[in-house]
């Protein structure tokens, strides 16, 4: 599995104490230094089910600042992709990948149901 975190993030140290508190074993990647692809994005957003607005950190600075809120409708989703691709910060978290799931943000229940 990875585990996309940033690690000063309360929400990602605890998804990193589930793993960690179920055995399960993970590669951690540090999504503010090692951002996700354009082509990672595209592919985990199939596998999420989700919509792409789904995929954006609404509440982190960045998007606020940038006024993402008013802008994303106007945009299509390979716009929202580049744009996620562009910068870590702007990617929902903590992010976990398996081989046929992806799940965004932490929802203790969804997690426990992968594993």
């Amino acid at each position: 599995m990875l585990f996309l975190c940033y690690p000063k993030c309360t929400t990602c140290q605890k998804a990193r104490k589930f793993l960690c508190d179920n055995s399960i074993s993970f590669e951690e990647r540090n999504i503010k230094e090692n951002n996700p692809s354009a082509k990672e994005l595209t592919e985990w957003l199939k596998m999420s089910g989700l919509s792409v607005r789904k995929l954006f950190n609404t509440s982190g600075i960045l998007y606020r600042e940038m006024g993402l809120s008013k802008k994303l409708d106007n945009m299509s989703q390979d716009e929202c992709i580049e744009l996620l691709a562009s910068d870590g910060m702007l990617v929902k978290r903590p992010i976990l990948v398996t081989e046929s799931k992806v799940l965004v943000g932490f929802k203790p229940a969804e997690w426990e149901k992968l594993i």
